[in-house]
């Protein structure tokens, strides 16, 4: 630490308070998005995709994420800034109308795939750690760790719209098949119908996301005091707290005795398995 550094530190804590010198992860950038994510394939699992070819119509209820695939590579002769491509994987629940009876359940898998790039410093340093293998299951660990780490943050989509179509209508626009790794597979009880299918299932969804990039930093904290636990702890739910103490801090709601105006924004919106869906 500088001599600059120190007198600073000194200043703002007052003489003979100690400090610390800790471990942390820095967020070298970050960035926000909005996407709406148009007439996005499902891929439906062989049952699901059996209903969809002799239904009459079929609606998306809700979308679920499921998890979420990221890659870091540092973008050519720039040191300083990442590409960084995210995969996002959903679980989508529709509902298909077979003749005049209930309608039926159908599920599927749909995949997007978002890139961003942020500026994640230049690092020459390379990090190794105890719990570092040279040489796993899969082949040699790769020893260069000097790429900065990716999180992303998001939420579940909210569905937009949703439509069925012919394949005759809509192969010319495909031109890969996309690529599911097993594990995903694993999700679904039934195998997906990726090919040689009559009918396919669309979907419009809205997603919130964040994404930044994170390095490795040490930095010099004042410490004032260690943190210790006040709660006691117990051997069942709810018995470090009287529950009518807890009760008496929760304010009156009372919004919820007032009457409410329809609005047809909110009302139209409906929960379902940790998504939205509007009609």
């Amino acid at each position: 630490m500088s001599e600059q550094a120190s007198d600073t530190l000194r200043s703002s804590c007052g003489e003979g308070r100690q400090t610390m010198s800790i471990h942390t992860r820095k967020i070298t950038d970050s960035c926000r998005d909005k996407d709406c994510i148009e007439d996005l394939r499902v891929y439906l699992t062989t049952g699901s995709q059996a209903l969809l070819d002799t239904a009459a119509n079929a609606r998306v209820r809700c979308a679920e994420l499921l998890t979420t695939y990221i890659d870091v590579e540092p973008v050519a002769f720039d040191g300083h800034h990442y590409c960084i491509d995210v995969t996002f994987y959903y679980r989508i629940l529709a509902d298909a109308v077979v003749g005049s009876c209930r309608p039926a359940a159908l599920y599927g898998l749909a995949v997007f795939t978002k890139r961003a790039v942020l500026c994640g410093e230049d690092s020459r340093a390379h990090i190794y750690r105890s719990d570092t293998r040279l040489c796993g299951p899969d082949g040699p660990t790769r020893a260069a760790a000097n790429l900065p780490t990716a999180v992303v943050e998001v939420l579940d989509p909210m569905v937009l719209s949703s439509r069925v179509r012919d394949v005759c209508e809509c192969a010319c626009g495909e031109t890969a098949t996309v690529q599911i790794p097993g594990d995903i597979r694993t999700m679904f009880d039934e195998e997906l119908v990726l090919s040689g299918d009559k009918r396919r299932l669309f979907v419009t969804l809205g997603q919130f996301s964040i994404v930044r990039l994170e390095r490795d930093a040490q930095l010099v904290v004042p410490v004032l005091e260690y943190s210790l636990p006040t709660k006691e702890c117990c051997e069942t739910p709810g018995c470090a707290e009287d529950p009518c103490e807890m009760f008496s801090r929760i304010p009156f709601p009372a919004k919820e005795f007032s009457p409410k105006a329809c609005d047809p924004q909110t009302d139209t919106q409906e929960s379902g398995c940790g998504c939205y869906r509007t009609t």
